[in-house]
């Protein structure tokens, strides 16, 4: 991913703590047949190997499982807040006319190579994982153990598993950091006047990097 240093990100709690966080990737691999992508949820170990392990699991009907090469290292693309820029929202306009449009947005690639598996026992700890994750905000979570067993066990003969040991992280957020203080405040003003939920996003986000690079 081509990162100007402005935007890098290396420092791997906070690449971790984005991956859980925007936690549905496209995976993309290599197949017999070109490159393959599916989006589906992940679940991140972060303390197992380098870089930390990424589990997920496919549809078994889905036959990138059965294609990818096992000699290519695999991607997993995790996205972040995006939005479009328009030139008005800079004070520089004003000055010099010097500016054009541009996207802001936050992105992490994670490499590694990929093991597909179907063991019904790791199967049912990635699927009760992710359950327990993203059930946890509800007031009555749902429970895998809450469907009957055999069904359950029907379920799981229908997915396949993967394990992905991160071998190398990269991360990037873009935000007008290379540009004056007045134009990245020009920006969250100009996003938060559309009132838009979404571009709101972006603008908190935006506040909070610009909050965390002043000096102490």
């Amino acid at each position: 991913m081509y990162t100007p240093k402005d935007f890098l990100v290396d420092d791997l709690p906070t690449l971790h703590a984005d991956m859980q966080r925007n936690s549905f990737a496209a995976l993309v691999t290599l197949t017999s047949s070109g490159l393959v992508a599916t989006h589906l949820p992940i679940l991140l170990d972060p303390d197992r190997g380098t870089f930390g392990t990424i589990l997920g699991h496919v549809s078994r009907a889905n036959l990138q499982w059965q294609h990818t090469d096992p000699a290519t290292e695999a991607l997993l693309i995790f996205n972040g807040p995006d939005t479009y820029v328009t030139p008005n929202w800079y004070p520089a306009k004003q000055e010099t006319h010097r500016v054009v449009p541009t996207w802001n947005y936050a992105a992490i690639h994670a490499y590694g190579p990929i093991t597909f598996f179907d063991d019904p026992t790791r199967l049912r700890e990635i699927v009760t994982r992710l359950t327990d994750l993203h059930e946890s905000t509800f007031p009555s979570p749902w429970k895998v153990t809450d469907a009957p067993a055999n069904y359950i066990d029907g379920q799981l003969k229908a997915i396949v598993g993967f394990e992905l040991p991160i071998s190398r992280v990269e991360g990037k957020r873009k935000f007008n950091q290379n540009r004056s203080a007045a134009d990245q405040t020009g920006v969250v003003q100009g996003l938060r006047s559309l009132n838009d939920p979404t571009k709101s996003h972006v603008a908190d986000f935006m506040q909070s990097l610009t909050e965390k690079s002043k000096p102490e």
